[in-house]
């Protein structure tokens, strides 16, 4: 099976390289390659390459500063998406994409495929335009939602309460803000199971298991004491969104139904604990 993975160093984008199934034939393009910003580019570099499957792994993903930039979000998220499609669809070329929780407002416990959208920001409204453009240019699409992804690769929550834990007395977190962590590994290996499957359309993928900001953190730091990766543990302070504000408005409920993901997989995925304790692991041993 040849594949384009679209998306070179960032978290999913290294997790795909380090989980590539052996019968597959990847040719990977980053952002030296490609400017995801400039769709016109985009559908030309992806027309010139012979591919059975393409898997987009690049977004525009600064959360904040898209409300500031949200022309670029649109270029990256939405319009070179519909690029991609439209190039899959004239190779006959299946075409996996990845999207966000975002693309809900967090009104309600849990999100199923097929649940009325309705993004917050600017970041959520580019992710949901590269779905809708994803669908209607190429059928032979398949969407995967998922949320709250972080590695032992790049810039993420683990990483960045690791550093803050290392160096002040105390930390606050967000604790009303509810969601499922997931490990960019666990996310990639979801993804290469799927492409071998003939499913189009929407799914949802996360890790098993939900939290607040609040309890990952506790969590990060705990595993972390025990792994040696912290020296002393620092009082972890639970605060509300409203004691933290941002750019942009995030979902309260952040809750992806996974079980149509479940069923095509024959099973969840691991409990987000479990996965944050591997992610950590290889961490300590980078």
């Amino acid at each position: 099976m040849k594949v384009l993975q679209l998306g070179a160093t960032g978290q999913l984008g290294l997790a795909l390289q380090a989980t590539k199934p052996e019968n597959v034939a990847l040719t990977v393009a980053g952002r030296k390659k490609v400017d995801f910003a400039n769709p016109v580019a985009v559908e030309e570099f992806v027309s010139n390459i012979a591919a059975d499957v393409i898997i987009n792994a690049a977004a525009y993903t600064a959360v904040d500063k898209a409300e500031s930039e949200e022309e670029t979000a649109f270029q990256v998220n939405a319009q070179s998406v519909g690029a991609i499609a439209r190039a899959a669809a004239r190779m006959g070329a299946r075409f996996v994409h990845v999207s966000t929780d975002y693309v809900f407002d967090g009104s309600k416990a849990g999100y199923g495929p097929d649940d009325t959208t309705a993004p917050l920001g600017a970041y959520g409204r580019s992710k949901l335009a590269g779905e809708g453009l994803a669908l209607s240019h190429c059928p032979n699409s398949l969407i995967v939602r998922t949320a709250w992804v972080y590695s032992e690769h790049g810039n993420n929550f683990v990483k960045t309460m690791i550093r803050l834990m290392s160096s002040r007395p105390q930390i606050k977190v967000v604790a009303d803000q509810v969601g499922t962590p997931t490990y960019a590994r666990s996310l990639a290996e979801a993804l290469w199971r799927l492409v071998q499957t003939e499913n189009r359309g929407i799914l949802h993928f996360t890790d098993s298991g939900v939290a607040s900001w609040y309890d990952f953190a506790c969590a990060i730091q705990e595993i972390s004491l025990e792994l040696g990766l912290l020296k002393a543990a620092v009082p972890v302070l639970p605060i509300s969104t409203a004691e933290f504000p941002t750019p942009a408005k995030r979902p309260v409920l952040s809750i992806l139904d996974k079980s149509k993901t479940w069923e095509i997989l024959g099973g969840p995925a691991d409990h987000w604990r479990s996965a944050l304790r591997l992610m950590l692991e290889r961490y300590r041993n980078l």
